[in-house]
């Protein structure tokens, strides 16, 4: 089956066309036919597309809403000139998954979209208001390009930190404000840490319940996740995106107090905090120059900048802070794995984020992280027993395993689900 992956932003649009079926998935054998990304919708749209084996096609034209940006990617998904093998048509185009970001805890897996559904999906918009509207724009918008004959399929962020037992998801405030509001911790990235459980399973031969790792989704936006046994036992974001570790925009964690004392002192209104934390902090921030990690390493290194060093410290240090934290949640653990866009191709912040961690058991190999080329999976740990908790980068692949809970949605075949672990209740 051809299965086109929409991860619809509040001006993008993301998307692979990915091929898979039982015995592809079985074999690992699930083939990207082609992908790429609309940005800007709604004025001079910036078109992005690359197929397998042919040249990218980069151009701007005028596109003034998702319905626009979704057409244009079909069209030229199955135009000759994408040239993608089997794929001439809309018929083939067989189900449509989609990144949902925020399920609550009405949503523990993967699901076929239908007006309840869809219904579900934007009862939590209260709860990602920056991030749900514009998935269910692309809902529409797909269901508009191909109609209802083309099931389209919900893969939640949510769903995978289900898992996560009380002791973890509650935050120290009137418990009645969690059963009423459902203020709780749900954790973000779940089918990127997902997909890093199931490719380290892979990697080294072993069952999901003997899956017991911490796994660093390093990018613009960054999270860690403790999974014991397979399964999410704890995470850093929290009931937005926003909490956890520094990121490239997002704060991560403040005392909220910080809030109401500049408040007073700025004269800020909440909208404009939540901005302020969301959209002008973190690496962005702290240096005052750039979000991009890349152009923060430059600086440091070409210009000694010493802020944007400070950044860069500050940026690894939380991402170290929580390492150690889940290395005593888990009880140690077998592996520290690596992945996101930072994650993945900057061996100069692994380094910086495990230096230190060695009484934990965490010991890089210099050598061998640093040869390690940018996207590439490996192990950089060193050798033999000297580090006890393995090092891996593992390049993450979201849109993988959205096409393959949406096949298995759509054929009614068992899919992973995520039920919470068994706790008192009050």
């Amino acid at each position: 089956m051809n299965i086109l992956v929409l991860n619809s932003g509040s001006s993008s649009v993301k998307f692979q066309v990915v091929q898979t079926d039982q015995d592809l998935i079985a074999q690992d054998g699930d083939r990207c036919l082609a992908k790429g990304q609309v940005e800007r919708i709604g004025s001079l749209a910036l078109v992005s597309f690359q197929a397998a084996g042919r040249p990218p096609l980069k151009e701007d034209v005028p596109l003034r809403d998702y319905r626009a940006a979704l057409d244009r990617i079909v069209r030229w998904v199955i135009s000759p000139e994408s040239g993608i093998e089997g794929v001439s048509s809309m018929a083939d185009i067989h189900i449509v998954g989609h990144r949902v970001v925020h399920g609550g805890e009405k949503f523990r897996a993967s699901v076929v979209i239908d007006d309840a559904v869809l219904e579900g999906i934007e009862d939590c918009i209260e709860l990602a208001p920056l991030h749900n509207p514009a998935n269910v724009r692309g809902i529409r918008a797909a269901a508009e390009v191909f109609g209802r004959g083309v099931p389209q399929v919900a893969v939640f962020d949510t769903s995978f930190h289900a898992t996560m037992p009380e002791t973890a998801y509650l935050y120290g405030i009137p418990y009645h404000l969690y059963r009423r509001y459902k203020i709780r911790r749900y954790g973000f990235h779940g089918t990127s840490h997902r997909y890093l459980a199931y490719r380290y399973r892979v990697i080294n031969k072993i069952a999901k319940g003997d899956v017991n790792i911490i796994t660093l989704h390093l990018g613009n936006g960054c999270s860690a996740c403790a999974i014991k046994g397979g399964d999410s036992v704890n995470t850093s974001m929290g009931f937005t995106p926003l909490e956890g570790m520094v990121m490239g925009t997002r704060a991560g964690d403040v005392d909220v107090s910080v809030v109401e004392y500049l408040s007073h002192k700025e004269g800020m209104s909440l909208p404009d905090m939540i901005t302020m934390l969301n959209k002008q902090s973190g690496l962005l921030g702290l240096s005052g120059l750039t979000s991009d990690m890349r152009e923060l390493l430059e600086e440091e290194k070409e210009n000694g900048d010493r802020r944007a060093s400070l950044a860069i410290d500050v940026f690894c240090a939380s991402a170290r802070r929580y390492v150690g934290a889940y290395l005593a949640e888990l009880g140690g653990a077998d592996a520290l794995v690596f992945s996101g866009g930072i994650g993945e191709n900057s061996a100069a912040i692994r380094k910086r984020v495990c230096a230190g961690l060695e009484p934990l058991g965490v010991v890089l190999d210099e050598g061998r992280n640093a040869v390690l080329k940018k996207g590439q999976m490996g192990e950089i740990s060193k050798n033999g027993n000297a580090s006890r908790v393995k090092i891996f980068v593992i390049p993450t692949n979201e849109e993988l395993l959205i096409a393959r809970d949406s096949f298995r949605a759509v054929s009614g075949l068992p899919q992973p689900t995520f039920s919470p672990r068994k706790s008192r209740k009050p």
